[in-house]
């Protein structure tokens, strides 16, 4: 399912199989939270911006439409008109997110909905129910992210919680693909985890994970709080105890600079709403750095918004003409801004990819590492 073709020091290139594609890694995971990209962009856009696999969540499609319909309209997949390969978080960043609407017992997690306030309950087995129905690839497991600082004592009774869920993960979705009408019984689980910012705890939690041989792992629970150096330290702490052999996963993370440097200390798998989110703000991403296409030097700029990208805005849009979408507040610039940052961050990981296969990754690392977090 998973194969390192080569390495750069830590660094890994390797390729992914799942019952929906091929995926090549390092890879960024585009996400449509609900089945769709905020900003407008479809499952048709994926594919022509380059995207290998989407990832959606599973507390809010469970809210609407629910997770019984998508099974009954033929699982995810078929849903959103998306053939390729699908991860489902499984609500857990929900327990984190939605702190002020839940409480935590060793069965699940209570919630009250934040759309409209009816009670609803999710555990290791809903969650895993969920998913089956969706018919996703990779199914994460229900976790608790927890918030950057917590208490020691509360952050270790937590991990503990965490993989008893995990435990009770592994047997409930086996169970469900094994059922002869699953959407996507070949639907895998990944562990994830967790820590806070503990080193002791997040090694012990690596460690414990790992004897269960899932086929993937994550860590969770970073860049909630935390400076950017005590990610990279922890990443660095967990990585010699994740298992070689399969693929890993830095949940929720992050700029380009946090992608190069997360690819830098071994990590396969990323994951982050920041190129939608501030596309949808006038930030963009670029090889020299970063712009906001509200200010008003690119009034009467004919520029694209980076020379060096092929993507279908900078072939077609003038930075004036984003500028004034933007000032006119039109729908059509988050769309076309989200899709420049989500081509960007594609290319990123396939010229990383490249720079692996070609053996210049510490070169390619030097160069842009930082120079992609600068503000032009």
């Amino acid at each position: 399912m998973f194969q390192v073709l080569k390495t750069s020091g830590h660094a890994r290139r390797g390729v992914f199989t799942c019952p929906h594609g091929t995926v090549q890694t390092p890879v960024f995971m585009n996400v449509g939270t609900q089945g769709a990209i905020k900003g407008a962009v479809s499952a048709r856009d994926l594919r022509q911006i380059g995207c290998q696999i989407e990832l959606s969540n599973t507390y809010h499609l469970h809210l609407r439409p629910g997770d019984a319909l998508i099974r009954d309209l033929g699982g995810l997949h078929r849903f959103m008109r998306w053939d390729g390969p699908i991860l489902t978080d499984s609500g857990g960043f929900q327990v984190f997110s939605l702190a002020k609407l839940r409480r935590i017992r060793e069965e699940g997690v209570y919630f009250a909905s934040h759309i409209d306030g009816r009670k609803l309950f999710i555990g290791p087995e809903e969650s895993m129910r969920i998913q089956s129905n969706l018919g996703s690839d990779i199914a994460m497991a229900f976790d608790e992210c927890v918030e950057n600082p917590s208490p020691y004592d509360y952050v270790k009774a937590s991990c503990e919680r965490t993989y008893r869920w995990l435990v009770r993960c592994q047997t409930a979705l086996a169970q469900y693909n094994s059922q002869p009408d699953a959407v996507n019984p070949g639907q895998v689980l990944f562990g994830i985890n967790q820590g806070g910012t503990y080193e002791d705890l997040r090694v012990w939690h690596m460690k414990e994970i790992a004897q269960l041989d899932l086929p993937g792992y994550a860590i969770g629970g970073l860049a909630v709080g935390e400076p950017a150096p005590v990610m990279y330290d922890l990443i660095e702490a967990v990585e010699p105890w994740m298992p070689k052999d399969k693929p890993r996963y830095l949940m929720g993370v992050g700029t380009p600079t946090n992608i190069i440097e997360g690819v830098a200390r071994g990590v396969d798998f990323f994951d982050c709403v920041m190129p939608a989110r501030n596309a949808r703000h006038a930030k963009v991403f670029t090889w020299e750095g970063t712009r906001n296409l509200k200010n008003a030097k690119y009034a009467r700029d004919e520029s694209p918004i980076d020379p060096q990208c092929d993507c279908p805005v900078c072939r077609n849009y003038s930075l004036a003409y984003l500028h004034h979408l933007f000032q006119a507040g039109e729908m059509l610039a988050m769309r076309l801004a989200v899709l420049h940052n989500l081509y960007f961050y594609n290319r990123l990981a396939a010229a990383i990819r490249l720079a692996l296969d070609e053996d210049r990754f510490p070169a390619f690392r030097a160069q842009y590492s930082e120079q992609l977090a600068r503000k032009i």
